[in-house]
């Protein structure tokens, strides 16, 4: 039975979204959370290409938003309340950076979802994941800072080399 990747999917694409917000309202908002909803689904299912790995990282978690939070300075939300903790426990540091990367780099983005063809977990094809591949004028608008590579460097720089391995390696390869 695979293992459920979506708290984690939905944790971290919450954290990009949150940490780099949307501006103008709910049609941007929607806009910006399904090209990091896609960022973050490419990068997992790279991250985790096996049944297995999922299964291993559902029953470790990932490891949560700490590190990541302190880089964009927002240490003090993930005291907040119990359900802070508990969504951002489930944010994947390493998803994050991908993910990232993915969105500052069309190039990284395009080659990333071909290489999801070797994952186990894919259902659809290249065309699932177009506003982040081909992002559209409407796309670019909606993320103006979830896109800025400035802003992103910092995160995407993390675990750049890992990405850029993977890709090289294939998912089934790496470690």
């Amino acid at each position: 039975m695979p293992a459920d990747l979506s708290p984690l999917i939905a944790a971290t694409t919450r954290w990009l979204t949150g940490a780099f917000p949307a501006g103008g309202g709910p049609l941007t908002a929607a806009l910006a959370e399904a090209q990091a909803r896609q960022a973050v689904t490419v990068a997992t299912w790279l991250r985790y290409p096996t049944d297995l790995d999922a299964a291993l990282v559902v029953l470790t978690g990932p490891g949560g938003s700490a590190r990541l939070d302190a880089l964009t300075g927002a240490e003090g939300h993930a005291a907040c309340s119990p359900q802070d903790l508990a969504w951002r426990s489930w944010v994947d540091e390493v998803v994050a950076s991908w993910a990232a990367h993915l969105l500052t780099a069309s190039d990284a983005a395009r080659e990333a979802v071909r290489a999801l063809d070797r994952c186990e977990h894919i259902v659809a094809g290249p065309a699932e994941f177009r506003r982040l591949t081909e992002p559209g004028a409407h796309d670019l608008a909606a993320t103006a800072l979830l896109r800025h590579p400035d802003l992103l460097e910092p995160i995407a720089r993390l675990h750049q080399a890992d990405l850029l391995d993977r890709l090289r390696l294939g998912p089934a390869r790496a470690r």
